[in-house]
């Protein structure tokens, strides 16, 4: 069994429901979050329009979450706001990445540290990584070592470490087509054999589902798996590591986010909670747009919150402790 550290694992706890598995709630979008709310025009100011646009997520919706996931350069009012039983997650890395250059590499915030982040009341930090476990060793020996460091950073921090990891191929352009589809699979298991080695000091994976759930009989049309393969490919996944995973939402609707996690269940997959961003807030943007910060906290009061009690309900039946896979270090 792992062995995790007293302070790592009273943060992991402050991190979790009462049951011990994590029911996170994430706005550390930027980018993508920006490129939304200007849509609409008329934002003279984008910094403070993404910044009230996660306060308002933060006020209204973690007093039905176990904790928040935000992000340094738009998220610390909104860390503030958080309700005073959630718990905080900060991420590390830069947003996007350089596509003019090969392999999707990773950076990392200018002004950031783990020490920072830690400061900033911050329970774990989050780190995303882009990978393609097929791309030539000279990129991914570079991200290795770039995880590396970052795992060695929290360990010495003793903050606990949360890997997300958003698997692709460098050849296909489209991640949610049928192509890429079928390589998914591979592409999820192995790259969670490679990073839940000692070596990275991970404390928790933030992982995507192995399948792509359109693709899956009965889920969509023309499938690329069967019920029963998709169901194995989950158990392959969770067999693939001995440390606890969290599901992303990957920007899939609330709806199949939650038939992905008794899906999940019913295969047999014990995983422990999940890190939910657009699936549970996505429609707030568009009142966002139309009408300003109060016509998003109305929906974010109403749809927004019946979207997280939903996805709540479904985790009690679904999640398992992560507090059975770690022993605690004497």
């Amino acid at each position: 069994m792992p062995k995790i550290s007293q302070k790592k694992y009273q943060h992991l706890k402050q991190l979790s429901t009462d049951e011990e598995y994590i029911s996170a709630l994430a706005i550390d979008q930027r980018g993508s979050l920006k490129k939304m709310i200007q849509q609409g025009g008329g934002v003279d100011d984008i910094q403070a329009a993404v910044e009230e646009f996660k306060v308002a997520i933060s006020e209204e919706l973690t007093p039905y979450a176990s904790s928040i996931l935000l992000d340094p350069e738009y998220g610390i009012p909104a860390s503030k706001a958080r309700d005073d039983k959630a718990g905080l997650l900060l991420a590390y890395e830069k947003t996007g990445y350089d596509a003019t250059e090969p392999g999707r590499l990773p950076d990392l915030i200018d002004d950031m540290s783990v020490q920072v982040i830690k400061e900033n009341g911050a329970n774990a930090v989050k780190f995303l990584l882009y990978y393609d476990i097929d791309e030539p060793d000279e990129i991914n020996d570079q991200k290795h070592r770039f995880t590396e460091r970052i795992g060695s950073e929290c360990k010495a921090e003793d903050i606990p470490f949360f890997l997300e990891i958003v698997t692709y191929d460098s050849k296909i352009d489209d991640a949610k087509g049928k192509e890429y589809a079928k390589l998914k699979p591979r592409k999820v298991i192995d790259s969670i054999k490679e990073f839940s080695q000692d070596r990275y000091h991970v404390d928790v994976l933030k992982l995507e589902v192995p399948v792509n759930m359109n693709y899956v009989e009965g889920y969509g049309g023309d499938p690329v798996y069967s019920k029963e393969e998709a169901a194995q490919y989950f158990r392959d996944q969770a067999a693939a590591t001995d440390i606890p995973f969290i599901y992303l939402s990957a920007g899939v609707s609330s709806e199949l986010f939650n038939e992905t996690l008794r899906f999940a269940k019913e295969a047999g997959t014990e995983f422990h909670g999940v890190l939910c961003g657009r699936a549970t807030w996505k429609g707030a943007i568009d009142e966002y747009v139309k009408g300003g910060e109060k016509a998003a906290r109305e929906w974010l009061r109403t749809q927004g919150a019946s979207n997280i009690q939903k996805l709540n309900e479904v985790l009690k039946e679904t999640a398992t402790p992560w507090t059975d896979l770690y022993e605690v270090e004497s």
